[in-house]
């Protein structure tokens, strides 16, 4: 055996696999950066229409270009209470087709020109001042180093022939007897379980295929394989997630295991299928040059193998739309939910969803509009308690915590938001990030002041004492505007509509005017009137609290607007 063969043939096939490995990534992030809001409008599109929810599997797993990112995704999603059993096996469902995508990318007839395409490319991402273009040349990056990759796998493969010892070692894999097939299929599976990605072995498979050093019927079998070995992701994601989370991940599992059992009981006949519908002879060979040496290629094998990929996972999920319900049941039959609360966390912030930026940044936003949720209800509390002659214990309680509760909830978006930003996000999800950390943090600032009026309200009735009649009634309009500046503001953001702030300007100039009126009324009353110290400082500490409330709503609304 010639060392420097063995060596090219590691180094090639490691470096390879590395640089394939690199692509996907690029190609699955630059994407995503590109079509972040189209994602999040088709997640959004799911309901409990198992063919929408597989549809949008497919589109998003054509997106990020992996099964796998999707999957685990989708688990999140579930975990996070955000996405239903149902809507997820659907989803996955979906995924399943769309990883076929990179299948009939590789298929295309430019692999030489992987090399210029990532150099063309990279020279866009470095130059280019766009965010935009930066992100497309970031895709044709991956594209061009998938393809790279693959030139020097198949290179590197097709060093095997002349090593006697390792072709003899891959002409042990021959599908060509049920044991044969599911031989092959474990390899194939724990593959895929080492690589982390179905992609990369499916690349392999193809590389092995074109050179001949194994034959389609064996790289048919190993994709088989490799079907099941990219379903370990979303089970180690699914590891101390929530009940319904795990059970999506096992229907991924189940899915795969069933598609991979019937089809290798009529295996020679699937390929045989495969062979009739697909143009092209896998016996045709092509002698080509590598290194100045003349090589054995089989072309024709490439799109046998795409096209056996594509068709398991389609035929598969035909045969398992209709059973939907049935698993949905037996999932939770076989998986029951467990006797306590099994979300530790306020928010339904998920760490999974970072690898998917552009919808994390969604998700970290919906926590903010349950935030500015809060808000409203805490002005609606305090209402009633402002007007209780004897405070209703369990309403004040219930204000005292769920301002608690939005330090809490604060707390938790700013630290997803803070490791979303720590991801290479494009600059728009970025800004976004930033304009969520100041939300939330006039949002709790907002309940703050709240519970600081219910406060001095409660130190008065403390010493027996209540504001008179007229402040009662000053700060009851002043409370009604202040809260219905903040339900205009709240829909501002809730709706993404910048240009409703600058119809607000008036609601906050009365507010400012309602505040500056009872603070001169109430420093005309001292001179004519006696109050208790308490009183007066109850009632100038509440006009200040309901300025800061309106302060920091328009701060929001400023926010929303892309003032500040």
């Amino acid at each position: 055996m010639n060392i420097d063969d063995l060596l090219h043939l590691v180094f090639g096939i490691v470096g390879g696999l590395g640089i394939f490995l690199l692509g996907m990534k690029n190609m699955s992030e630059g994407m995503q950066a590109v079509a972040g809001a189209g994602m999040r409008r088709m997640i959004a599109a799911v309901t409990n229409n198992r063919f929408m929810a597989t549809g949008v599997g497919t589109l998003v797993t054509c997106v990020v270009q992996s099964s796998s990112v999707t999957t685990v995704m989708v688990v999140g999603f579930v975990n996070s209470g955000v996405m239903s059993l149902s809507q997820a096996i659907g989803v996955i469902l979906g995924a399943n087709i769309g990883t076929t995508i990179t299948g009939w990318i590789l298929v295309l007839k430019i692999g030489k020109y992987g090399l210029p395409l990532l150099g063309a490319a990279a020279f866009v991402y470095l130059f280019s001042k766009s965010d935009r273009w930066r992100y497309w040349a970031m895709f044709f990056l991956g594209v061009g180093m998938v393809f790279f990759g693959l030139e020097l796998m198949k290179e590197a493969c097709a060093i095997i022939k002349e090593i006697p010892a390792f072709e003899a070692w891959f002409q042990k894999f021959q599908a060509n007897n049920y044991a044969g097939v599911m031989g092959c299929a474990l390899v194939g599976c724990v593959l895929t379980m080492i690589v982390q990605s179905s992609s990369a072995t499916l690349g392999i498979t193809i590389a092995l295929t074109m050179q001949g050093v194994i034959p389609f019927e064996t790289g048919a079998a190993l994709v088989l394989g490799e079907n099941i070995g990219t379903t370990v992701t979303a089970l180690l994601a699914s590891l101390g997630a929530t009940t319904n989370a795990r059970r999506a991940a096992y229907f991924h599992v189940v899915f795969n295991l069933i598609g991979v059992f019937w089809i290798t009981l009529i295996f020679q006949h699937y390929i045989g299928f495969i062979q009739q519908v697909v143009p092209g002879d896998v016996t045709r060979m092509v002698m080509v040059t590598i290194d100045g040496k003349s090589v054995e290629t089989y072309p024709d094998t490439k799109i046998m193998i795409a096209m056996t990929h594509t068709v398991f996972n389609v035929v598969n999920t035909l045969m398992f739309l209709p059973f939907l319900p049935f698993f949905g049941r037996m999932l939770e039959r076989f998986v029951p939910a467990k006797p306590f609360k099994e979300k530790s966390k306020l928010t339904d912030l998920d760490i999974r969803m970072l690898d998917t930026p552009s919808l994390g940044v969604e998700q970290s936003r919906n926590e903010i509009l349950k935030m500015a949720d809060g808000t409203e209800k805490m002005h609606d509390w305090l209402q009633t308690l402002l007007n209780q002659d004897e405070p209703d214990q369990e309403l004040l309680n219930r204000l005292r915590h769920r301002e608690n509760v939005l330090d809490s909830v604060q707390d938790e978006v700013t630290h997803f938001v803070t490791n979303l930003l720590a991801r290479n996000v494009p600059h728009s999800v970025a800004e976004e990030c930033r304009q969520q950390l100041r939300l939330a943090d006039e949002y709790e600032s907002i309940s703050d002041y709240l519970d600081s009026i219910l406060s001095f309200d409660s130190r008065l009735r403390k010493n027996d004492l209540r504001l008179t009649s007229k402040q009662r009634k000053g700060l009851g309009e002043l409370h009604d505007l202040v809260a219905e500046y903040v339900k205009s503001i709240n829909k501002t953001y809730r709706d993404r509509n910048p240009n409703a702030f600058l119809k607000l300007d008036s609601e906050s100039k009365a507010i400012h005017s309602k505040i500056k009126e009872l603070r001169n009324e109430h420093l005309a009353d001292l001179s004519n009137e006696t109050f208790a110290p308490h009183v007066s400082v109850a009632f100038l500490g509440a006009l200040t609290s309901y300025a800061r409330i309106r302060d920091h709503a328009q701060n929001i609304g400023e926010v929303v607007a892309g003032e500040k």
